[in-house]
């Protein structure tokens, strides 16, 4: 029998079965054997508790494998550049598309690193200036300050056939735009000296007043004084000019100290070497304190900050430099590209509106091309990388985001929530990890992990409509229409820091008296200046606490115990209870497996391939040589220990005989956040940012600061959680704290005793406080835009 044509386009074709990404048996870290089919050309969001598997899920199985089985199609030789990317832990993955990621890794934070270099507008940006720019200076290398002008001459050797060579002379020259000065960073730096010696004692009496260089350091102190360059008992302030030239500045020089062959460099290259040259925030808190006190960052003077030649500066389009186009906002720039009508390069101006009009339209029109892409907010970062998709044509892409709305004022949440369904209505697979009911509402499909975090989460909840999820009794569900309340009563302030004329980035000369010994939550949208009044104007003298969004810094060694300081007062109370030395207790001292090292795994590497981590047969994953294992501490080894929740271990050390307050102290801490479910040996490199976030505010916790200021501490947190932390910035206040907040969470908001409103709009419609009062008040007068949002929000 024949089918009719007719029959045959009404039938579904084979093609167009393939619309689920179907995933079964998933065991990515705490995923439990999860099956699941996501429906592909929708959007599905991805609920559940912080710490639930949700990324597992999303990014480390889903996008991992797509990423992964793209990389495979290149050849072996190309692959050999790429980071190689594990087969996640998975049984079966159907009906995967070209991932593309899109999430919060802050932008790195090289100097030299620009939202205008990050997102290619720069680039077109220069070689808009070397056809267009009078005076003509030449490439566009010479507009791009990364690029230093190279001049060079000699004679090359040319060598034809077997005996005919000859030399020929050959001259080389590149114009670059960067500023010779500073090398292209727009900041020069300089050393305190005051804060390296007291300069009216000598070497001999403890001049130096540099952290660790203690009076019998070999390889310091001694070698100053020992080195036969310095007279050591004279004071420093009485040294000739060569003694000071090389006290401060000599070039490594071979000396012999006591019999030993030492290497005597000038303090100046010794300081920038041993403290400088290292990440700051990899530093012990002393000392970063140190380089902050001795190290001063000024604005070159020779290109007043803009990192360019004095003839990159010179060549101008109607007036306008290269400067002074990525110093303007890109809102404002816009408009002058737009104003820019030459045929000759009409292709390079259409692109060049295009990219700066998308800024625009996801809600960045108030940053300026110079801004230094390593203090864009974790939301910021990750609407820049969105630009170069909203033009795409591609179609039947699946596009992965981690919390598009981390960030953003609800005014700003509708504008996201517009361009995922855009995304979406192209015919894209859209997966969106996220915690904010507002975005959650728009979901065609939810998948909500849980029930809860840890080794307590991993599983599929539920599967379905939004409509379906609030019915249907899961955390997430019965939290999804959460609203609280305003205060009845708000407290009193015992003080205020006064704030006069902030001028910092977009502030317009502001006065604000900020209220002491009460919650005081700072709001605003987007670019508005909450981060420039608060980060950038607050004095930081001794008591106050920041604790902003910045990436914790860990190798896979690092884990919980070691960031929080935890595993010193564990080691010592092993030590202590068995009479040994507290390093045995350290996998990364004396203690570790020999086989790992005290890593527990071995890794193989596999050149483009992805390496392999196989657990160490000696130690079977425990990282301490079996005699370590031996000793014990109220019944339980080390390694045991290390595999307890905090919840477990806050037991365990607060009473009996593992009994040690200093541990118990921590571990209350990090309970009070509520990473009790957290175990104290895992990788931090296996945190979600949430926990991240919670890890480093426990941590600060015991600083003894009078003012905290924290920054959106309500990153990564499910809606269960948020009342948590309600419950702890309370606590920090009652015990006397003066906590301020720069947060758009609205339960926070209606939370608090004092609120400061910045805006109206963002960048140079921003910077001016718009309010300043109760929660209460705000939602009476309705006169600012946070103001009808949190009167919607507790439907006043």
């Amino acid at each position: 029998m024949t089918t009719s044509p007719d029959t045959q386009s009404s039938a579904l074709h084979v093609a167009d079965s393939h619309d689920v990404i179907r995933v079964h048996g998933a065991r990515e870290n705490n995923l439990k054997d999860v099956s699941v089919e996501i429906p592909k050309r929708r959007l599905t969001v991805f609920t559940g508790v912080s710490g639930s598997g949700k990324s597992s899920l999303v990014f480390s199985t889903i996008a991992a494998e797509s990423q992964r089985m793209i990389n495979e199609t290149y050849s072996t030789f190309v692959q050999g550049f790429m980071p190689p990317v594990a087969r996640p832990e998975v049984d079966v993955l159907e009906g995967l598309t070209t991932a593309i990621i899109v999430d919060q890794q802050r932008m790195g934070a090289d100097p030299r690193s620009t939202v205008g270099t990050a997102t290619d507008a720069n680039a077109m940006l220069r070689i808009l200036f070397s056809r267009l720019g009078k005076p003509h200076i030449g490439s566009p290398a010479a507009f791009s300050f990364n690029t230093a002008s190279v001049r060079a001459s000699g004679g090359i050797t040319v060598e034809r056939g077997a005996d005919k060579t000859r030399t020929v002379k050959a001259t080389f020259s590149r114009t670059g735009g960067m500023c010779t000065r500073c090398e292209g960073r727009g900041t020069v730096s300089d050393i305190d000296l005051t804060q390296l010696y007291d300069d009216s004692k000598s070497i001999a009496e403890g001049a130096f007043t540099i952290p660790g260089w203690k009076s019998d350091s070999f390889w310091t102190v001694r070698l100053y004084a020992e080195s036969g360059l310095l007279d050591p008992d004279k004071p420093i302030r009485k040294f000739t000019k060569k003694e000071m030239q090389d006290f401060l500045y000599r070039e490594p020089t071979k000396v012999k100290v006591e019999g030993v062959n030492l290497t005597y460099e000038g303090l100046i290259p010794k300081i920038q070497k041993s403290f400088l040259s290292k990440d700051k925030e990899a530093m012990q808190p002393h000392i970063r304190a140190f380089v902050e006190r001795a190290v001063t960052f000024t604005t070159c003077p020779e290109c007043e900050g803009t990192r360019l030649s004095e003839a990159a500066r010179s060549s101008k389009i109607k007036k306008i430099s290269i400067a002074d186009a990525c110093a303007m906002q890109i809102s404002d720039l816009a408009e002058w590209v737009r104003g820019l009508d030459e045929p000759s390069v009409a292709p390079l101006l259409t692109t060049l509106q295009d990219t700066l009009d998308s800024f625009v339209e996801i809600g960045l029109g108030y940053l300026s091309l110079d801004r230094s892409s390593g203090t864009l907010s974790g939301g910021e970062a990750q609407r820049v990388k969105m630009i170069r998709h909203l033009g795409s044509s591609l179609t039947d892409v699946t596009y992965v985001f981690d919390e598009p709305t981390i960030g953003l004022h609800p005014h700003d949440i509708q504008r996201m929530n517009d361009l995922l369904l855009r995304l979406r209505d192209k015919g894209n697979t859209v997966l969106v990890v996220e915690h904010k009911p507002e975005t959650i509402a728009i979901a065609d499909h939810v998948v909500d992990l849980g029930p809860g975090a840890g080794t307590a989460g991993g599983t599929i909840c539920f599967e379905g409509t939004v409509g379906g999820l609030r019915a249907g009794g899961t955390v997430t569900g019965r939290h999804l229409d959460d609203r609280a309340a305003l205060k009845e009563t708000v407290r009193k302030p015992t003080g205020t820091l006064e704030l006069r004329g902030a001028t910092t980035n977009n502030l317009q000369s502001v006065d604000v008296d900020i209220p002491l010994g009460v919650l005081c939550v700072v709001t605003g949208v987007a670019g508005s200046g909450k981060s420039s009044l608060i980060h950038g104007s607050i004095p930081a003298p001794e008591g106050v606490v920041s604790i902003d969004q910045g990436a914790i810094r860990g190798s896979r060694r690092s884990n919980p115990a070691t960031y929080t300081g935890l595993l010193d007062p564990v080691r010592k109370a092993f030590a202590k209870a068995n009479g040994v030395k507290p390093g045995l207790f350290s996998a990364n001292s004396e203690g570790a497996c020999p086989n790992c090292n005290g890593a527990g795994v071995v890794y193989t590497d596999l050149a483009m391939m992805a390496g392999v981590a196989l657990t160490c047969e000696e130690c079977e994953g425990k990282r301490f040589q079996a005699s370590v294992l031996e000793y014990q501490l109220g019944g339980r080894d080390i390694s045991e220990v290390l595999a307890m929740s905090v919840a477990e271990a806050e037991e365990f050390f607060g009473a009996g005989e593992a009994r040690t307050p200093a541990a118990h102290k921590i571990l209350e801490r990090m309970a009070d956040v509520g990473l009790g479910y957290l175990t104290l040996g895992q990788p931090l490199t296996t945190l979600s940012g949430g926990e991240r976030q919670r890890l480093k505010l426990a941590t600060h916790m015991a600083e003894k600061g009078g003012v905290y200021v924290l920054d959106e501490p309500t990153t990564g947190l499910h809606l269960a959680d948020v009342e948590q932390l309600l419950g702890l910035l309370d606590r920090l206040v009652d015990s006397g704290k003066s906590v301020i907040v720069i947060e758009h969470h609205q339960a926070v908001m209606a939370h608090a005793d004092w609120i400061i409103d910045l805006g109206p709009g963002a960048g140079h419609d921003g910077g001016r406080i718009v309010f300043e009062g109760t929660p209460t008040d705000l939602v009476a007068a309705r006169s600012t835009l946070t103001g009808r949002h949190l009167a919607a929000y507790v439907g006043a």
